[in-house]
């Protein structure tokens, strides 16, 4: 009982404390990624060492030791929801006038402690995987919809996956998806290609190229074209808000970016430390070099080089810990966004790291859902 007791203290602790030690590599940024996420799950786990613990704590100094541990691992984990009151009245003033409730809200809570342990309830969708709309230079791209399942005409979601421009797939986050369609929205989850075999911007000329094949085909799974919105990740939300930004071939009424890079060659001289994915290798394989050898292609790949112009309703979530894309961009962008009166709403999650919403079910990733779908709501109305 004395080894088990230990055991689980020291494993609670130890995904504990990535809640707030930044993450030096690869192997560890997944570590602070899921421990805010998890933290309901942790402050349970916590809780059974502590009662494994007490009874043999006058005597073992394991015991005295776990229950220690046990302790800092509920406060670590505890942080978050501590924190959650204030994020929420931040949101809800940063949302004001770029929100509105749903006619069949999904999200009804910000936060359900339910679903923090059950899951989030997915719904159900009609899915067509694999649709090809592109062969350029003989790479097969396609695109996976998502379809309400009652038959009818509804608002269009582009949703874009993120992976350093260099991985992923249209099946990235198919749970979201489904989600968003059983909120009543057609989703067409694009393809595009990858570095470093290809650089920018033909990854943009792909996104492209979908939005027009949408253009062209949603009709078919119901889409309505006059009511589009763009969406991504990382890599992706940074394609999106070109995609919205730049002339395109479907009109765009509001974009979501999750952890968007904005400024490309500042993050390029300035990375995060420490710096988990190496950010200057992965620019050079997008863009084909560093930023003094190719300012004019870093700045012409940046959203915030656009945010001068009018351009489309934008919504952008960031963590405060973000280790890959630092909260500092997504605040820059905001502030350019709104000095040239572009509507925006910027949420920091204080306590979340780059691709929070891995974890579907987590604080983070509810707390996303919710204002993510208002903010879809009152655009694509």
């Amino acid at each position: 009982m004395r080894w088990l007791t230990l055991a689980v203290a020291l494993s609670t602790l130890w995904i504990a404390v990535w809640t707030v030690l930044p993450p030096p590599n690869y192997f560890l940024l997944r570590f602070a990624v899921g421990a805010p996420e998890l933290s309901a799950w942790l402050i349970v786990a916590a809780i059974v060492g502590l009662a494994l613990g007490l009874p043999g704590a006058a005597t073992s100094a394991s015991g005295r030791f776990a229950i220690a541990a046990c302790i800092v691992s509920i406060a670590l984990a505890g942080s978050v929801f501590a924190r959650l009151p204030s994020a929420v009245t931040r949101f809800d003033q940063a949302t004001r006038g770029l929100s509105v409730e749903p006619e069949r809200p999904l999200r009804r809570s910000r936060v359900s402690l339910g679903d923090l342990f059950r899951g989030i309830p997915i719904g159900n969708a009609r899915v067509t995987r694999g649709i090809p709309f592109a062969t350029p230079d003989g790479k097969a791209l396609t695109i996976d919809a998502f379809q309400p399942q009652t038959a009818g005409t509804y608002p269009i979601v582009v949703q874009i996956y993120g992976g350093r421009w260099q991985n992923g797939e249209p099946g990235d986050f198919a749970n979201f998806a489904r989600w968003l369609a059983a909120s009543g929205y057609v989703v067409f989850s694009v393809d595009y290609r990858h570095s470093p075999r290809w650089r920018w911007p033909a990854h943009l000329e792909d996104v492209t190229t979908a939005l027009a094949w949408i253009g062209a085909h949603a009709s078919e799974f119901g889409g309505d074209t006059s009511r589009v919105a763009l969406l991504g990740r990382s890599a992706g939300a940074h394609l999106a808000l070109l995609a919205a930004y730049r002339p395109a071939p479907l009109h765009v009424r509001g974009v979501v970016a999750f952890y968007a890079p904005a400024d490309l060659a500042d993050a390029y001289r300035h990375p995060p430390r420490p710096d988990p994915l190496d950010i200057q290798s992965v620019e050079r394989a997008f863009i084909g070099g560093p930023p003094d050898d190719m300012p004019e292609r870093y700045a012409e790949a940046s959203p915030i080089s656009y945010a001068r112009g009018r351009v489309p309703p934008t919504l952008l979530l960031y963590g405060g810990r973000d280790n890959i894309v630092e909260p500092r961009y997504g605040r820059q962008l905001r502030d350019a966004l709104a000095a040239s009166g572009n509507q925006v709403s910027y949420l920091e999650i204080p306590w979340a790291e780059h691709a929070f919403d891995e974890v579907f079910n987590g604080p983070s990733s509810q707390l996303a859902l919710f204002y993510t779908e208002r903010f879809l709501a009152a655009v694509t109305r």
